[in-house]
């Protein structure tokens, strides 16, 4: 195993200035680079706060304490491209103020909480670059020097907020991961759209989504540091809380995560960039249960059509007799699948159902007494031809024959089954068949077989009496 890296060593030995003050602007860390351009030692800056180190007042102390502040207060990195800022000679070079010009970038160091803890500051001193102008082309070329250098700096400062405009707008989720424990650097519009809108950046994995740690994506993280190679994942399912103190709630994603690559080989953390497909994966699945749906309801309305036509053929005196009894139940197997097809087979209404079956006798021999209610696909196919058998045999024996009515009565129990009750009136005296034909048998089998429920005929003599309950649960085979 090899030893492990001392970072502190490391961070004396970047060749460009370096330094970390604390909260109060106090220095906390300084590298070798950074001591020896401000030609102090490390002891006469230790815990001293920097404006007394570096006293300074006017425009370029405002400068650089705003900056600090934007770092410190706001948590966002703060560039100044140029600022003037005079230190003191050391006593051996001949004491006094030597005014200079630097370049200076603030990044801030959170703490667990988010809160910045530390603020790290890259500097550059290009004074010599101005001094080399002046002595090759004069003062006015040493302003035009500092002009373009500043139009540079100024360029690239554009540019950079031009790319995290891109990288914040981008219609992907984008989020930027470092170190060991997955501290967000940075996380676009649509990843905080995604997770919620909780503030991330600047915290650890476990802090800022601990629910996702719980689900494994910490260990991919780590693989992918580990072994600095990507991962592709696919309609991967993660639950997100993404209200405050609201339940998980599931979505998939398509999404990789990117190792970042240092010049010497290192994996410093991870770009995750991807895209939510929760709708089309939904989508998916709903195309998938309607396909599975479909396939069940043709091998039932074909197991009716097969059940129609052998009872049909046995009870028929003859072909035309087969013919025209087939094809009325047909066509009310078909007007019952047409009030299905207008609500995309997500129901159909029992009044609607009674009105197509009974409308041709006309509406005012009908009485309807009961709230409309909604039938389940499987239950609307079995009352259509339950309520075209009964209207079929009061027109041809019962209340329908003659002028007599029917009155129609129906409630659904606290247990959620329908209780109905057909009553013909006013119509020829009636008894008991002598034998069950075909149109009993198909009711009784609907409401006993298909719909799990019970029947039972009343021939009373001033009209019969059908009454029947069934359960309206959509799980019904």
């Amino acid at each position: 195993m090899s030893d492990p890296i001392d970072f502190r060593e490391i961070f004396d030995r970047i060749p460009s200035p370096y330094m970390l003050l604390d909260r109060e602007y106090r220095y906390v860390a300084a590298n070798a680079a950074y001591l020896a351009v401000v030609q102090r030692p490390w002891e006469e800056l230790d815990g001293v706060y920097l404006f007394e180190a570096f006293p300074s007042e006017g425009e370029s102390r405002a400068q650089l304490e705003a900056s600090l502040s934007q770092a410190r207060d706001k948590g966002e990195v703060n560039e100044l491209p140029l600022i003037h800022y005079a230190i003191e000679r050391p006593a051996h070079l001949g004491g006094g103020f030597e005014d200079r010009i630097w370049s200076a970038t603030h990044t801030p160091i959170p703490d667990e909480t988010g809160a910045t803890r530390y603020i790290l500051q890259h500097t550059q001193d290009v004074t010599a670059i101005q001094r080399l102008k002046e002595a090759a082309l004069g003062s006015r070329s040493a302003t035009m020097l500092g002009d373009d250098v500043l139009r540079r700096a100024e360029t690239v400062q554009s540019q950079s907020r031009q790319l995290r405009n891109l990288f914040m707008q981008a219609p992907s989720f984008m989020a930027v991961l470092r170190g060991p424990d997955h501290v967000f650097d940075l996380a676009n519009n649509a990843y905080a759209q995604l997770i919620g809108h909780r503030e991330v950046t600047g915290l650890p994995l476990r802090a800022a989504l601990p629910e996702v740690v719980e689900q494994g994506f910490a260990d991919l993280l780590d693989r992918v540091l580990t072994t600095r190679e990507a991962f592709v994942g696919r309609r991967v399912k993660v639950a997100l809380q993404r209200a405050a103190e609201g339940p998980l709630e599931e979505r998939y994603l398509d999404f990789v995560y990117q190792p970042i690559i240092e010049p010497d080989g290192t994996a410093s953390g991870v770009f995750v960039e991807g895209v939510d497909v929760t709708d089309q994966v939904q989508a998916d699945e709903r195309q998938r249960l309607l396909l599975d749906e479909l396939n069940h309801r043709v091998k039932n309305t074909l197991a009716t059509v097969q059940a129609i036509a052998q009872q049909t053929l046995r009870g028929a005196q003859g072909p035309a007799a087969f013919a025209e009894a087939f094809e009325s139940r047909l066509l009310a197997l078909s007007q019952t699948h047409n009030a299905l097809t207008d609500s995309q087979w997500a129901g159909a209404g029992l009044r609607q159902i009674l009105s197509q079956e009974l409308g041709p006798y006309g509406a005012e021999r009908v009485l309807m007494d009961g709230d409309d209610v909604h039938l389940p696909a499987r239950v609307a196919l079995s009352l259509g031809m339950v309520f075209h058998e009964l209207a079929t045999n009061a027109a041809k024996y019962g209340a329908l024959s003659t002028a007599g009515r029917l009155v129609l009565s129906w409630s659904v129990t606290g247990e959620g089954s329908l209780v109905f009750e057909w009553r013909e009136t006013g119509g020829p005296p009636t008894a008991p068949p002598t034998r069950r034909g075909f149109g009993s048998r198909l009711i009784e089998r609907s409401i006993a077989g298909e719909l799990r429920g019970h029947i039972a005929f009343d021939y009373a003599a001033e009209g019969l009496v059908v009454r029947f309950d069934a359960p309206l649960a959509r799980d019904i085979a």
